[in-house]
């Protein structure tokens, strides 16, 4: 459990290079794809985030949560606004969802590192999906 920390700092800088690499590309995707991208990146952004918290500190629930939704709603309103205003606030919406539900869904899971890696092979599938699809358009 001590690498947690590292895990999340290694999706948070993976997301920081989606989104250089989205930013150069922004003027070729459409805003369905675009609508797309700020959803899953600012959900599993926050997801990924609230369940590593909530692992590395299970009695700070209220806080994480905060948190999680900030984390959420911001990664998925920066990728939004790569598009236009519409995915913006679906972005923001999908984040700030995610990040409520996700600290709950980590303390339920109690510390399960087959859930962890679920969420992370997911998060990294997920991304590599949006990457081959943003490069094919």
């Amino acid at each position: 459990m001590g690498n947690l920390g590292v895990l999340l700092y290694g999706n948070l800088v993976l997301i920081g290079l989606f989104y250089l690499y989205i930013y150069k590309n922004r003027k070729i995707i459409g805003f369905q794809l675009g609508m797309n991208i700020s959803m899953l990146v600012g959900g599993f952004g926050a997801i990924s985030t609230g369940v590593f918290l909530i692992y590395q500190f299970p009695l700070k629930f209220v806080l994480i949560t905060l948190m999680t939704a900030v984390i959420g709603m911001l990664i998925g309103a920066i990728f939004g606004a790569l598009f236009d205003y519409q995915t913006l606030l679906t972005g923001y919406i999908n984040g700030l969802m995610m990040g409520i539900m996700a600290p709950m869904v980590g303390a339920a899971a109690n510390n399960s590192i087959v859930f962890l890696l679920f969420i992370e092979v997911v998060f990294l599938v997920s991304l590599l999906l949006v990457f081959l699809s943003a490069k094919n358009t």
